[in-house]
């Protein structure tokens, strides 16, 4: 019998007898119930100790946002994968609903402060990785475990220096997702004798003709979609180099084309839904599949939902780039690390092994919506949209997501979502642009 165990059984028969040798009236009428409540603890502890006996005692707890559609049934393919090959590690799932990770971010920053972290986290390669957890030695290099199974050869050149620092690299990346995509309703665009929008003008006219027809244009959700549409604005805005350049400072955040740029994002703001600070981005996606709305940005996440709702591509759905940002493919990558200080460092490695690996990633992929980091996955195992996804990847210019961490690091990119916030209450682009101004210099290039 496991040590723990017998411990634990033989606490348990010692306090029955103490509490049934307990001579006073009351002390013989409490004993059932303290009795009881005695019983239930070891027992609970004692279930836990033979789970632990069960697996050895070894875990990883592995941290993420991934809860709901798409995300959580990828991340339950590669967890089978990952249980396939370690029978003898308990995956324990700590994953915090939220968009884009606002809330688990948040959660896992307390964590983090209070020296309790998870074995293993999801975090955008880019600045969020670099900027937030290397800078403050929160996370391992990787080095030894990329050399070990052979990763250098299979993921693109893209990604690497993105998620390394002086020599060292610091996380497994997943997938490849675009941020800029304009998904439509063929149906609603058909109906109302328009076309897919290519370039700003062509957007704005088609949706003053749908708003004409008592069409809603655009759909939107709550702040953090609306983060992710100023950046895919911009983009079609300023063109691929200028927009590179609000990032390392040669492009003036101050000019008169940053300014353009905020005003087009203002224009494209007063054809969305008026509840949209109620909705998340399901929902307002939801609202194009329904044919309630013509248009919605978001990024392809949202189409591993579509396809959980059974719905067909180019019928129920369409896709594009957004307009203005033909040719370019404004990316993120999910990845995760091994924490300093992980509970389970080796059950993190086997985690790892599991994420970067060809069987997991082509497990995890498919159903995400996303496609592979690597570059030797089966694009057959993909669907229509993801396979045209993969030779955008290979054949766009490629360009980083803001909203998803691969721009800004987590202080500066909080000072853009103060500014937008109250940029949506008040829409003074002025005050706006100011704001952005302000938050370069004080956690950008600018400084």
């Amino acid at each position: 019998m496991n040590k723990k165990l017998f411990t634990l059984l033989s606490l348990l028969a010692v306090m029955s007898l103490a509490l049934a040798a307990c001579g006073t009236p009351a002390a013989t009428e409490a004993a059932p119930q303290a009795t009881e409540a005695a019983t239930e603890a070891a027992t609970e502890a004692a279930t836990e100790a033979a789970t632990e006996a069960a697996t050895g005692g070894d875990s990883v707890e592995v941290f993420s946002w991934w809860t709901g559609g798409g995300e959580a049934a990828g991340l339950d393919a590669m967890i089978v994968v990952f249980n396939g090959a370690n029978p003898d590690i308990e995956f324990v799932n700590s994953a915090v609903a939220g968009g884009a990770g606002t809330n688990a971010r948040a959660v896992l920053a307390t964590r983090l402060q209070a020296g309790d972290p998870p074995d293993s986290w999801q975090g955008h390669a880019g600045q969020e990785l670099i900027g937030t957890y290397v800078a403050g030695g929160q996370i391992q290099p990787l080095n030894d475990l990329y050399e070990a199974e052979g990763w250098l050869e299979v993921m693109p050149e893209t990604l690497i220096p993105l998620i390394s620092q002086d020599g060292n690299i610091y996380s497994v990346p997943v997938n490849i997702h675009r941020a800029n995509v304009l998904w439509y309703n063929p149906a609603v665009l058909e109906a109302n004798g328009v076309a897919v929008p290519t370039t700003m003008d062509e957007w704005f006219a088609a949706m003053d003709t749908l708003q004409a027809a008592g069409v809603q244009p655009l759909a939107l959700g709550e702040q953090w979609t609306k983060m992710h549409l100023l950046e895919t604005v911009l983009l079609g805005s300023l063109g691929s180099d200028a927009y590179n350049g609000l990032w390392d400072g040669s492009t003036d955040w101050n000019s008169p084309e940053v300014k353009a740029a905020l005003d087009n994002f203002a224009k494209v703001l007063t054809y969305a839904n008026a509840d949209s600070a109620s909705l998340s981005w399901q929902d307002a996606a939801q609202l194009v599949i329904n044919g309630d709305a013509a248009f919605n940005v978001m990024g392809d996440w949202a189409e591993g939902y579509f396809r959980e709702l059974g719905k067909t591509p180019m019928t129920d759905y369409g896709w594009a780039p957004t307009p203005g940002s033909v040719g370019v493919f404004q990316f993120l990558s999910d990845s995760f690390v091994l924490a300093v200080g992980a509970p389970h460092p080796d059950a993190a490695a086997a985690w790892l092994k599991t994420a970067g690996s060809k069987e997991g990633q082509e497990a995890f992929n498919p159903v995400k919506g996303s496609i592979c980091a690597r570059t030797d996955c089966d694009k057959s195992l993909f669907g229509e949209y993801l396979q045209s996804a993969m030779d955008d990847w290979s054949s766009n210019i490629v360009v980083g997501s803001l909203t998803h961490g691969v721009v800004a690091n987590d202080s500066w990119k909080t000072e853009i979502d103060t500014a937008l916030g109250l940029f949506v209450a008040d829409s003074n682009v002025e005050n706006f642009q100011a704001a952005l101004v302000a938050a370069c210099a004080s956690s950008g290039p600018c400084k």
